[in-house]
């Protein structure tokens, strides 16, 4: 491929030369003989900058989005427009646009992103598709799993992720696609055929500023990608900006299936949540499907709503809808149960906003009553550094009215002072009036929270989820949520092992 062709589509500004090319590249560090540099500008650091230590690498062409910078003699140059849109191009060419050549569906809002797409997945390889799923927990190619360092990766990795998929036969791709990628332009020139918006709480202030700007930036989802508008938009109608969406959706060409728990194309009829799953009546447009989830609340009803008219949008049978949701029994980090033959529940989960905390201890206050139990709901939740500091208060206050006991703590500090975060998280703790405890080492804290089990509570272990480390300005240490919580059940005397071996054997097909 040559450097000219590479550009195909690219907002050029200026051109000169045309090398053949062996590869894109958009941090210096991985340049190699024969890569094409992508000098962009980003959020903390100008690649621009190393523009010359690309070329010491062996880059045979730059493209840049600086308009001071100059060619330098023997490379290979182009200004554009705008770096990460031309980042999306140059990949989209190099990898020979294999996004066109799948059918993606997308997902966007506050909550509920990963269950959905992790539910979506399970629908499409019910129904026999081969799929490649991209998000914040895990990415799955054609059945492998790979680590996720983003929840929607830059332009380049995703489109070497499809084409990966592609090559071993993935027919669809359900993606995360996050406010940040959307607003950085990560998905351009991504042609989704499903676009699902699941709900907008209070999150990624510190970036977006507003609110307003928040929801502009999950906006662009449904608007086209620079592509065409998604061909259908699947949108929940019991959320505000949803219902908003729904709206400005219906002057589109866009085909528009709303989903709500008691009103919308799809909703739910005769909900029975129990310890087990939840069961329910779904209403379509193509009649009643009776499901069964291992997922357990309300908030998985919205997910499996979601999940199962964007799998109706991909053309999937009433019966594989059923089947994919039946078959997902877990999503790691999200209500993830630790048993270890303990007396009380203890559930890991990703929850990191006051939203998404009020859903939790709901969920739990609902899970013990069902259960037939009078448990108490003990939550342990921290803030996240170097992110909007409102929300902390707002946390704290939610995690107070939905417990009986609160462990407050440290989650992923980053290079903020941990007891900082927790003091602007303990005004709106103290506000709600609930017991509590501060403690900011997290290991000491779920073993806090543990030990105040009695039999019958339900002990929620809040921010982290599926996660595998901690961060802090002294550096990033492992640090599993589901794993301390193992080692700590063992030290107060719980057999882990024989615990999931009796679970493996009462398992049944």
């Amino acid at each position: 491929m040559t450097f000219r062709q590479l550009l195909e589509g690219a907002e050029i500004l200026s051109q000169s030369g045309n090398p053949a090319v062996k590869g894109v590249e958009y941090d210096s560090r991985r340049v190699k003989q024969g890569s094409v540099f992508v000098a962009m500008k980003g959020e903390s650091s100008d690649g621009n900058r190393y523009i010359d230590q690309a070329i010491a690498a062996g880059a045979v062409a730059i493209a840049t989005d600086s308009a001071v910078e100059q060619p330098r003699p023997g490379v290979a140059w182009a200004q554009v427009l705008h770096g990460r849109r031309a980042l999306a191009r140059l990949s989209a060419n190099f990898y020979k646009r294999p996004a066109e050549r799948i059918a993606n569906t997308g997902i966007t809002g506050t909550n509920g992103k990963s269950t959905t797409a992790f539910l979506i997945d399970s629908i499409l390889r019910a129904a026999g598709r081969k799929t490649t799923l991209v998000g914040t927990i895990e990415y799955h190619v054609a059945g492998k799993i790979l680590p996720a360092p983003h929840t929607t990766p830059e332009a380049l990795e995703l489109n070497r992720l499809l084409a990966d998929g592609l090559a071993q036969g993935v027919t669809e791709s359900v993606m995360e696609v996050s406010s940040h990628a959307l607003d950085q332009q990560r998905v351009f020139g991504i042609p989704f055929d499903v676009a699902v918006f699941t709900n907008l709480t209070r999150d990624h202030l510190d970036y977006h500023g507003t609110m307003d700007d928040y929801f502009r930036a999950k906006q662009v989802l449904f608007e086209g990608c620079g592509t065409e508008p998604p061909r259908v938009a699947v949108i929940n109608i019991d959320d505000e900006s949803g219902r908003q969406l729904l709206a400005v959706n219906k002057k589109r060409n866009s085909q528009v299936i709303s989903y709500g728990l008691t009103s919308g194309d799809f909703h739910a009829e005769s909900v029975e949540i129990t310890a087990r799953g939840t069961r329910f009546q779904m209403a379509t447009p193509v009649g009643v499907i009776a499901i069964w989830s291992p997922l357990i609340g309300n908030v998985n009803v919205y997910n499996v709503l979601a999940a199962a008219a964007a799998g109706y949008a991909r053309h999937c049978p009433a019966e594989f809808i059923a089947k994919g949701v039946f078959e997902l029994a877990r999503v790691p980090g999200r209500f993830e149960r630790v048993d270890c033959g303990q007396p009380f529940t203890v559930a890991v989960d990703y929850a990191h906003t006051d939203d998404a905390l009020r859903n939790l201890t709901a969920l739990a206050r609902d899970f013990v009553a069902r259960a037939g139990l009078k448990g108490k709901v003990i939550t342990l939740f921290g803030c996240g550094g170097d992110r909007d500091r409102t929300k902390r208060p707002l946390m704290g206050d939610a995690a107070g009215k939905g417990s009986d006991f609160v462990v407050l703590t440290s989650d992923n500090p980053r290079s903020e002072d941990p007891f900082a975060i927790m003091n602007d998280a303990l005004v709106g703790l103290q506000k709600s009036g609930t017991k509590y405890v501060i403690e900011p080492d997290r290991r000491k804290a779920i073993y806090t929270a543990l030990q105040q089990a009695a039999p019958g509570d339900i002990v929620l272990l809040a921010g982290k989820g599926h996660e595998r480390v901690q961060v802090a300005k002294e550096g990033t240490i492992p640090f599993d949520d589901v794993e301390v919580a193992r080692e700590t059940l063992r030290a107060l005397g719980y057999d882990c092992e024989n615990a999931a071996r009796a679970s493996g054997a009462g398992k049944t097909v």
